[in-house]
């Protein structure tokens, strides 16, 4: 052999090997994209729970999946429809304008729930929605827009907020449990309802079921494990639960039961609509229930606690087989998190155990500080309302008035944190100028400028925070609760991670499986799997 035959059959050969090694490295884009966000997951209860699971469940997760055991949210005091929303943003209410449930309207002076819309009427429910109030893209949105509107966004959830800002802008279709009817609801600003959904609603709805659900233990597993220290717990007998009452469906959606319920729709959604059968990437987001019965406290109802997390194991392995029977597990990526959002403890008398608390009234304040602002700029109806923790003034009193909106702020807040009870105090001036600490950052990041209270009050934790006009109230804490991450399926090498890790790294992660950009207002860098 000559030398330029030699050298030529050595080019060939290592062009063919790289050309073979990146093919081999090219990983394959998933056929669908599954998010299950479960709400008030913790990971607590998830280890302690553990002798009641099987091996398909959680410790599939585990096992087959790249595990951050230490999530968290980039932003305080999260709840379901922030917690959705920047899990599918990639950012923080900051930016993507959901900071709550629910807020102040400044055009009408009036309470607004996150998903409202006048103009969408309900479809199923008298509920009117949509995705209007989230101010920027989410990964489904840039998965339709990157597939030139191939791909199928769907969202299910047992709440209308969580389905929605599941779905997105460009979702297929947002589905809900209807608080009154049972049956599957949703918006008519998606696409036009699904004749499948129809034919569900009409021979399968809860609607027609729910008199004979009987919500008892799992097993006999379930009766005789104790977590809870409480006596009352280990004497108490097997909990039995029907849901009869005119608010049964809104009670039903806060229990281990919901999520079959979830389940059904979902297997419904991905048979129906062929989720996952072509060469474009679909995604389905779906949104289970892991808080205490009824929204009461964990302690009173802790049998229930623990069967909602032996039935979410079970529940979590039937839909992995069912996806894996119809898509492939190695064709599906799977993304599992928690709301972050843990509803508050049973309140009680911690004065017995000589713990400082208190009982804070954010009426009692807001109408004090309105006194305090008459005394010093004259008559006048200077505060609003009060929404949680946050004061909501009148802006437009201020204005007219050629007062000075930053003394005010001021003013208000020097005032403010005389009150018992009151940890610190922060006004949108404060917040919007930008964050120098951890703490400050995380205020910020939950702070939107047109939506948030000109005066967030930070109660002493300990101490009893009571609106008395909403009859709402909650112990205020600020313990550190973790939650987990996991990503399963397709191209995911299985590895426990136990670095912390924010929740706004899952779009941009997801982004990068697809070969698609990130949401619009994403800042983050994508996890590396």
């Amino acid at each position: 052999m000559t030398a330029n035959k030699y050298r030529l059959l050595s080019t060939l050969i290592v062009l063919f090997a790289v050309a073979g090694t990146s093919a081999q490295g090219t990983p394959q884009v998933p056929s669908l994209v599954v998010n299950i966000v479960i709400d008030q997951l913790r990971s607590d209860y998830m280890d302690a729970f553990a002798p009641l699971y099987g091996q398909r469940g959680f410790q599939r997760l585990k096992e087959q999946g790249r595990f951050y055991s230490q999530a968290e949210y980039p932003f305080n005091s999260p709840d379901r429809a922030s917690a959705i929303a920047c899990l599918m943003t990639g950012t923080s209410p900051y930016a993507n304008g959901i900071v709550g449930s629910r807020w102040l309207d400044r055009q009408t002076l009036q309470p607004i729930f996150c998903v409202d819309d006048e103009t969408y009427s309900g479809i199923h429910t008298s509920d009117k929605s949509s995705p209007k109030h989230l101010a920027v893209s989410t990964i489904g949105d840039e998965l339709k827009i990157s597939s030139e509107g191939k791909s199928l966004i769907y969202s299910i959830a047992p709440t209308r907020e969580a389905a929605i800002l599941g779905a997105g802008h460009a979702g297929n279709g947002a589905f809900w449990i209807d608080d009154w009817t049972g049956r599957w609801a949703t918006s008519c600003y998606y696409d036009n309802y699904p004749l499948w959904a129809t034919e569900y609603n009409d021979h399968s709805s809860l609607e027609e079921r729910i008199d004979d659900i009987h919500w008892e233990p799992l097993n006999e597993e379930v009766i005789n494990f104790h977590y809870f220290i409480s006596s009352e717990q280990a004497k108490s007998k097997p909990f039995s639960h029907k849901f009869k009452s005119n608010r049964k469906f809104r009670e039903f959606k806060a229990t281990a039961c919901v999520n079959d319920e979830i389940n059904l729709f979902a297997k419904q959604t991905i048979e129906k609509a062929e989720l996952g059968q072509d060469a474009v990437t679909d995604m389905l987001t779906l949104t289970y229930y892991a808080g205490a019965y009824d929204h009461q406290s964990a302690r009173q109802y802790g049998m229930e606690m623990q069967d909602t997390y032996a039935r979410l194991d079970r529940q979590l392995e039937e839909l992995f087989d069912y996806v894996d029977e119809k898509v492939g597990i190695d064709k599906t990526l799977f993304v599992v998190t928690s709301t972050g959002h843990f509803e508050s403890e049973e309140v009680m008398d911690l004065s017995k155990y000589r713990i400082p608390t208190g009982t804070f009234s954010i009426t009692k304040a807001q109408a004090l500080l309105n006194m305090y602002l008459i005394a010093v700029y004259g008559p006048g109806n200077y505060v609003e309302t009060a929404i949680d923790n946050q004061i909501y003034l009148n802006l437009k009193l201020i204005e007219n008035r050629n007062l000075n909106l930053a003394e005010v702020l001021d003013r208000s807040s020097t005032f403010l944190i005389q009150l018992c009870g009151v940890k610190d105090v922060y006004s949108s001036q404060r917040l919007s100028l930008g964050a120098w600490t951890p703490g400050i950052s995380k205020l910020h990041n939950a702070y939107n400028p047109k939506c948030s209270g000109d005066i967030l009050i930070q109660v002493s934790p300990g101490w009893l925070l009571n609106n008395e006009d909403t009859h709402d109230q909650s112990l205020c804490r600020e313990s550190y609760l973790n939650f987990p991450l996991f990503f399963m399926g397709s191209n995911i090498v299985p590895e426990k991670v136990r670095i912390p890790v924010s929740i706004d790294h899952v779009a941009p992660t997801i982004a990068q499986a697809l070969r698609i950009r990130a949401p619009n207002a994403c800042p983050q860098a994508p996890l590396n799997y």
